[in-house]
């Protein structure tokens, strides 16, 4: 029988054409003795088809807690005895998190809700607020804001928004064990709008939340369906009060495997670093994974749980002779 990693060889990194789910099953399942080959082929096929520029983001919550959706991993969720309470930062905070995140060097800055979809109101913070970041500072500007209209994703296109995530969390067969409030398909539909009106698109999940190994292949299998311009890889950190609290961490091997497996399922795209992967991976987990397929990384803290000092992270980029993205001149 041919090795998967030879035909990955072959097919990815010498014809640019990403592993099928059936075929990231098998990179999947591969004994541990053989992580270090995948991840070496994963960073040869980051380093073609990517280069090794890294893109660093800071992300900021514009309205925390008090979702009406019952997503199983979230703590922002009104619907679970969690810590979070529903808080709204004003504009001149806004600003200031603009400014401290570009001060690291990097070039995109994420303005994220707890939403089930944006309403007026916070269509209009958003827009005071981009308004207000652009006159302060320069920095690429995305947004979260959850399932949009046609209306919505047009005026956000308007306002300049660089680039749209909307995750669609874990893979079609498991989104009901995830969500129940929306659907898998709804998520898909405001991607699908985004992506046509012109803006970047964000989309990724979280590894770890009870999903089958099966499963994560099929979920890099949808990802590349999508063709998403980013995929934040998270890894679960489970949440105190929500119905995922108990569940295990991901374990460091298992982890690695998965962003080789998806870094060759998805060659040109931007496969980032997000939540979970301070308590998941560490140190030398987190170095390991820039060393196979990585390529963009959150810095600081997330919506609600610490990251890594941004510090630590810039040195280990420095370390590994990786440069940061310049910011792009071409929205």
């Amino acid at each position: 029988m041919t090795d998967i990693l030879e035909v990955a060889r072959r097919q990815v990194l010498e014809e640019g054409k990403g592993l099928t789910a059936e075929q990231a099953l098998e990179c999947l399942t591969l004994p541990d003795d053989r992580l270090e080959e995948l991840l070496a082929l994963a960073h040869e096929v980051r380093m073609r088809h990517c280069g090794p520029e890294v893109e660093v983001e800071g992300i900021i919550s514009l309205k925390t807690g008090g979702c009406p959706e019952d997503c199983h991993f979230c703590s922002q969720s009104g619907q679970f005895m969690s810590p979070v309470r529903s808080v709204w930062l004003n504009i001149p905070e806004l600003v200031e998190a603009a400014k401290e995140t570009a001060k690291t060097g990097a070039t995109e800055f994420c303005i994220v809700a707890a939403v089930r979809g944006p309403d007026e109101r916070l269509m209009s913070q958003v827009r005071d607020g981009i308004k207000a970041i652009n006159e302060a500072v320069e920095i690429n500007i995305a947004c979260s804001l959850g399932m949009l209209t046609q209306a919505q994703v047009d005026e956000l296109t308007a306002m300049g928004v660089h680039r749209y995530n909307h995750n669609l969390e874990t893979a079609r067969s498991h989104f009901t064990n995830v969500v129940t409030t929306h659907s898998w398909e709804e998520r898909w539909d405001t991607l699908r709008m985004v992506k046509e009106a012109g803006m970047e698109v964000c989309c990724g999940g979280i590894i770890g939340m009870g999903e089958t190994v099966e499963q994560r292949a099929e979920f890099a299998g949808q990802l590349a369906e999508l063709e998403p311009d980013e995929v934040p890889l998270n890894f679960l950190s489970p949440r105190p009060g929500t119905p995922f609290a108990d569940l295990p961490l991901v374990e460091g091997p298992e982890a690695l495997k998965t962003i080789g497996t998806f870094r060759l399922a998805l060659p040109r795209t931007i496969l980032r670093y997000a939540g979970g992967r301070e308590l998941t991976l560490g140190d030398l987990g987190t170095r390991n994974g820039m060393l196979g397929g990585i390529n963009a990384m959150i810095v600081g803290n997330y919506l609600t749980t610490l990251g890594r000092p941004a510090e630590k992270d810039l040195e280990l980029l420095t370390e590994l002779q990786m440069p940061i993205k310049a910011l792009s001149q071409t929205l």
